[in-house]
């Protein structure tokens, strides 16, 4: 679930060096990577995030439906950390609020990013993917509530469980069966999927978050403000920038919003045009001297221990449910929450996001690529309807860590995540196979 930062590159970095015509060496010549830095870029890719999400869910299934089970919950239970300061917290809810804030400090570099820089700073190129996210997130949430009207309970608190995009999981699909595909509808995804994190960030910090301690709230601006300030300075020293990010945290925790939002707001407060202060040279092969922005130097930094490391973990803490076989499995399924969970997930999705892209295309000067077609959204609109890190998020502050329901969402957006991932995976590669034969005719006719 690693998001993928663009490449700040793309956004008029400031060259600082010698151009590359000048016959005078650079300064300092880049050497070959190191073994870290290979192992960094490795973990970042697309199919290496997704697989090692899978990874870490298979084997929280395994362990949570073998003799292992004991072990697997004492672990996921076991808590620790400063009780005066709230924090004692399991092992499992660690992995939510902790780890998962890592996961969302890079949401909110990409955020940046694209609103200042990328995709999303154009209105009219931006105005198709944000329709397309904004139909994704709301027919799900509509058809989860229509399903469970009369379910009774609690059972409406989990209304925003389907609404979420998991962009490492739905990325890693896209690469792995579309490397004919447009590079568009990767763009495509990425912008939906960024406004789709913007959305499910708004859903969680107005509708799951209650009793706020305004005290603590107004204290996390004091570190806030003190990153902002440094960073815009141009600060990179981890010592500095890691114990403010650490203390702000704790405070949004203490005061009752979930921490997470915290490394949002951390992310957004990253400078995300390249200036003389704040940015870092970065020197190409020729010997070219480019300044690229503190969103894109963080990015890199944060990206592998987002994608290898945090949200891994956290799915390893939170996928682990006992299903009980296919029995246990079919009564998880007949519950109106796992079955409103697994139809927003499989049609809420896909109907939204194609229908919404079709209204959209329709007002003046909005069209679709041209090297896109709607069966390629259509495709993209099924990926889309993998909703797995965000989703098991939403769903642990809905019904509560551990509770049956919890339970019963888990297996819901587990099914309608697979479900959605085959159909999304076997449309893209049938597309796939169109366009190998159309290049095949094209390159026959061009020989004749």
């Amino acid at each position: 679930m690693s998001p993928d930062v663009p490449d700040a590159s793309s956004s008029a970095p400031v060259p600082t060096g010698p151009a590359p015509s000048t016959p005078a060496p650079p300064a300092h010549a880049p050497g070959p990577l190191g073994r870290g830095a290979r192992l960094a870029r490795f973990v970042s890719r697309d199919t290496t995030g997704g697989l090692l999400l899978l990874g870490a869910t298979v084997l929280a299934l395994v362990l949570a439906n073998s003799p292992a089970a004991d072990w697997y919950g004492a672990v996921r239970d076991t808590t620790f950390g400063p009780a005066a300061l709230h924090l004692d917290l399991s092992v499992g809810a660690w992995a939510a609020d902790g780890l998962l804030a890592i996961f969302f400090f890079v949401v909110g570099l990409e955020l940046k990013q694209e609103f200042v820089a990328g995709s999303l700073r154009d209105p009219r190129a931006a105005a198709l993917p944000i329709a397309a996210a904004v139909g994704g997130v709301a027919l799900p949430a509509v058809i989860y509530t229509l399903v469970n009207l009369d379910a009774g309970g609690d059972a409406l608190q989990g209304w925003a469980i389907p609404a979420a995009t998991d962009i490492a999981f739905a990325v890693a699909v896209i690469a792995v069966v579309g490397k004919r595909l447009p590079p568009a509808l990767r763009t495509f995804l990425l912008t939906l999927a960024v406004v789709d994190d913007l959305l499910a960030i708004t859903i969680i910090a107005i509708f799951y978050t209650s009793g706020i301690l305004f005290l603590p709230l107004l204290a996390a601006l004091v570190p806030l403000a003190a990153f902002a300030l440094l960073v815009r300075r141009g600060v990179r020293s981890w010592w500095l920038l890691i114990p403010l990010g650490v203390v702000a945290w704790a405070l949004v925790h203490a005061s009752g919003i979930h921490a997470t939002i915290a490394g949002v707001v951390l992310g957004l407060l990253v400078p995300a045009i390249a200036t003389r202060r704040a940015g870092v040279d970065h020197t190409g092969p020729d010997g070219h001297v480019e300044r690229h922005p503190l969103t894109h130097h963080f990015a890199e930094r944060w990206s592998p221990v987002s994608s290898g490391v945090a949200v891994p973990l956290f799915a390893f803490f939170s996928a682990g449910v006992t299903v009980g076989g296919l029995t246990g499995l079919r009564d998880a399924l007949t519950d109106s929450v796992a079955l409103g969970i697994v139809l927003a997930l499989v049609f809420g999705k896909s109907i939204g996001i194609t229908v919404s892209s079709l209204l959209v295309t329709r007002l003046p000067g909005i069209r679709l690529d041209p090297s896109l077609r709607w069966p390629d959204i259509v495709g993209l609109s099924f990926v889309a309807g993998i909703g797995f890190t965000v989703s098991l998020l939403v769903g642990e502050l809905a019904f509560g860590s551990g509770s049956e329901r919890d339970d019963v969402v888990k297996v819901g957006v587990l099914v309608g995540s697979l479900v959605s991932a085959l159909i999304g995976a076997a449309v893209l590669t049938v597309r796939v196979r169109q366009r190998a034969r159309a290049d095949a005719r094209a390159d026959a006719d061009a020989e004749r």
